[in-house]
């Protein structure tokens, strides 16, 4: 008789224990599906979802107490060093759009942070199962910012739009600011 190990897991699989093993708050579905995902190597999340090691356990702790956090064995890649001062300028924007500045907030900053460092659609960086949760991570989490996507713009490229925004680019098309030709204005030296 073959034993199924967790090796042969399936995203749904994981979901399902840290489902059973989470605290109760609405947002835990969607970082129970993002850490399922990242725990088999799926999307693009660095070590720790972009989280510090501490803040990485202390959400775990928070969200899914009942969860033995040695069952999530994947790391990620670092994030890229030549792109710290984009990842600083995403999370400011999400930081001052956050819904009910709570610490799992805080916690999704850094998470769909780091997710906009990947090289896909962010809902697909993330490890998500469809692009219909991220709607709702934004909405939920950052409502003020989700709130102005009323055309529904693919959520990467609306970020950046509203950092290009921020530093006056009205012109704006591109999907991350390391490809962008308007870069140096951006995040050049003063």
């Amino acid at each position: 008789m073959l034993m199924r190990t967790r090796a042969m897991e399936t995203p749904q699989e994981i979901y399902t224990r840290l489902m059973r093993a989470r605290r109760g708050e609405p947002v835990e579905a969607t970082l129970a599906r993002i850490l399922a995902s990242w725990s088999l190597g799926m999307g693009e999340m660095p070590d720790y979802l972009g989280l510090s090691e501490t803040n990485f356990y202390r959400m775990m702790a928070y969200s899914f107490p009942d969860y033995n956090v040695d069952d999530l064995n994947h790391r990620g890649d670092p994030i890229d060093v030549q792109r710290l001062d984009e990842t600083e300028d995403l999370r400011k924007l999400l930081i001052k759009n956050r819904t009910n500045y709570s610490e799992s907030e805080l916690w999704m900053v850094d998470v769909v942070t780091a997710g906009c460092m990947g090289n896909d659609h962010l809902w697909q960086d993330l490890g998500l199962w469809q692009r219909s949760e991220l709607s709702k991570l934004m909405m939920d989490n950052f409502h003020p910012l989700a709130s102005r996507n009323v055309k529904d713009m693919k959520w990467k490229k609306f970020l950046y739009k509203q950092l290009c925004e921020t530093e006056g680019i009205y012109t704006c098309r591109a999907p991350s600011c390391e490809v962008c030709a308007d870069y140096a204005i951006c995040f050049g030296p003063e």
